[in-house]
């Protein structure tokens, strides 16, 4: 089995950069809140970083011949890092295959679920590299 290349330094800068906002984030509001709430926030907190970001950004999903549309990131920070946010009492395995299926689909290598319903948000992510 062969070792994958290293994810792109411009896109550990992204994850970063989304991390730091996400935890200014979590600071301010803490858990208890809905997922669009700490979605909102954290928005706001990227562009007043200067990050670039896209929420909400469609996708398509490859299947044999076609192309199937429908399916959204909740947020892709520079165009190399995906986030799925959640407000959840705890992380399933569903949602951890959620962010893997979104990687495979778009080609992107590096992704973070973020759980804000927590006591403290390092105990809310997960960091997924394909």
């Amino acid at each position: 089995m062969r070792t994958p290349p290293p994810v792109p330094v411009e896109a550990e800068r992204m994850g970063k950069a989304l991390l730091d906002a996400a935890f200014e984030v979590h600071t301010i509001l803490g858990p208890g809140f809905l997922e669009r709430i700490y979605e909102e926030a954290l928005c706001h907190e990227l562009a007043r970083r200067s990050v670039p970001f896209e929420r909400q950004k469609p996708i398509v999903v490859p299947y044999k011949d076609m192309q199937i549309e429908g399916q959204r990131l909740d947020l892709l920070i520079g165009g190399l890092v995906i986030a799925e946010i959640k407000a959840v009492e705890e992380i399933h395995p569903v949602h951890t295959m959620q962010l893997i299926s979104y990687l495979r689909a778009t080609g992107l290598r590096l992704g973070f679920l973020i759980n804000f319903n927590v006591a403290h948000l390092k105990d809310g992510i997960r960091r997924i590299v394909l």
